[in-house]
């Protein structure tokens, strides 16, 4: 999936106040994380370096952050719906995670679902790829 050219997605939260774009694959690898926070709202995403995502003008005005534990995730939501669409990760915060659902629909072709252990995040990362997600490895949009 890495040599594939990217497309563009949109996607952003219920409310729409929150609304952004990435580049990405039409083919994703997508987190199945059972950590403490991903666990309870069901969050299913898929990572992208930083530089590829990109909120839209006016977005960041109906955004807040939730931390927890050791504070390098940076769980986003937006204050008016309360949808997750995309959060900053602590396996990759060099990149952002976007939430699967919330992008718009017909640009994502194909999702490969992966299980990430995140009730045991420090073992479960030293034996995974998930870092590598964030790492710019694909062709430049069309």
């Amino acid at each position: 999936m890495a040599s594939e050219a990217v497309v563009v997605h949109s996607g952003g939260c219920h409310c729409r106040r929150v609304r952004w774009q990435v580049e990405a694959p039409a083919s994703v690898v997508a987190w199945i994380c059972n950590c403490s926070n991903c666990s309870m709202r069901g969050n299913t995403h898929f990572i992208v370096p930083a530089a590829k995502f990109k909120l839209e003008a006016g977005a960041d005005e109906s955004i807040t952050t939730y931390t927890f534990g050791t504070h390098t995730a940076k769980h986003t939501f937006c204050k008016v719906c309360g949808i997750t669409s995309f959060y900053s990760p602590r396996s990759n915060p060099d990149g952002v995670a976007v939430t699967v659902a919330c992008v718009d629909p017909g640009t994502l072709k194909h999702v490969e679902y992966r299980k990430f252990d995140g009730s045991n995040w420090e073992d479960f990362f030293k034996h995974s790829d998930i870092s590598e997600f964030s790492k710019d490895t694909v062709e430049p949009a069309q």
